[in-house]
């Protein structure tokens, strides 16, 4: 091979950045903190492997829809009057067993299937915070009472995450959402109607096969650089500092819970522990469901999956949205127990 054909085949090889963020990520580490390169690597794995259930249902479903023609169904479902999809989408979110990163593929396709994105905000928003296991464990752990009303913060913030957004998009604006595109290319040639049994035909296996491998990679390559950083700031930022800040009932407790929350992945089953811990220690239950609560919607792997996913604009509401709901819901539960 010559040099000029070297350079024209290495012209034609698209190295995706995700990558390249994750491997200068890694060799920056070993410049810096060479120690730290092993403990890194197994706790970005560790957390793959932990979620990789929820990936796997989350990237099934969505594809099994595309290739089915069944995504209709969602689009038609979430139809109607806003405040009833809107309801049902957070009823639904707070119920479900899907993580903030793994919902994504789920969002996606939605989106995809032209489902309004009020409804799908406020899913995406309540699906994370709540879940059946989690409810139970927190029940046992920190009390029935902050359970259950961690469960109804869940539903309220969907809703009012829900409401805002079709505010902001009743105007005819947002068309262009989502950043990521589904192939599209087997979708476009399939039948509209619905075959349940999609492996019966080559075109929709096909779809299926390439909707999931998209999305498979797709979080896998976020994912992976998502908890390769959550893994630096678990290392760097040690859990006694957060409590000696959140242990107090001072005015700036929930905000500051807030703002410590948003960043860590300390929603689900990770977070009931040490929340447990802080209240021990004296923490006020407002600013510890607030912590729980934007640490559960606006997590580092959970902000990276948004940005990879949507444009720019619904990104930031969607923060915006996680960090006044994880406010309100404090100051709401602190307001409760002081009446």
């Amino acid at each position: 091979m010559t040099v000029l054909a070297l350079k024209q085949r290495l012209q034609t090889v698209k190295i995706d950045r995700v990558w390249i963020a994750l491997v200068l990520g890694f060799a920056l580490l070993a410049i810096v903190d060479p120690q730290q390169v092993r403990p890194s690597a197994e706790f970005t794995v560790e957390a793959l492997i932990s979620i990789a259930i929820f990936i796997a249902i989350a990237v099934g479903a969505a594809a099994y829809l595309q290739a089915s023609s069944a995504d209709g169904l969602i689009a038609k479902a979430f139809s109607g009057s806003p405040v009833r999809t809107i309801v049902v989408a957070s009823l639904v979110g707070a119920m479900s067993p899907f993580c903030s990163c793994g919902v994504v593929p789920l969002i996606a396709a939605m989106l995809a299937a032209g489902v309004p994105l009020a409804p799908v905000m406020a899913f995406w928003l309540a699906s994370p915070v709540m879940d059946p296991e989690i409810y139970v464990l927190t029940s046992a752990a920190i009390g029935v009472e902050f359970a259950t009303v961690k469960l109804l913060g869940a539903v309220l913030l969907g809703m009012f995450g829900g409401g805002i957004t079709h505010l902001v998009t009743s105007s005819g604006g947002w068309t262009d959402i989502l950043k990521m595109k589904t192939s599209g290319c087997c979708k476009a040639s399939l039948r509209k109607e619905i075959n349940w049994t999609f492996w019966t035909e080559r075109k929709r296996r096909q779809a299926f096969v390439e909707e999931g491998g998209n999305n498979a990679l797709f979080l896998l390559k976020w994912l992976t650089l998502a908890f390769f950083l959550e893994s630096l700031m678990v290392t760097y930022i040690p859990g006694e500092l957060i409590a000696s800040y959140l242990g107090g009932d001072e005015w700036y407790a929930i905000p500051l819970a807030v703002f410590a929350g948003m960043p860590a992945y300390l929603n689900g089953y990770a977070a009931i522990p040490l929340v447990s811990g802080l209240l021990d220690l004296g923490m006020d239950p407002g600013a510890a469901l607030a912590f729980m609560t934007a640490g559960s919607v606006s997590s580092i792997p959970a902000a990276v999956a948004v940005w990879a996913l949507v444009r720019f604009k619904v990104f930031a509401v969607y923060v915006a949205l996680g960090l006044t709901g994880s406010l309100l819901t404090g100051w709401g539960y602190a307001a409760y127990l002081a009446a």
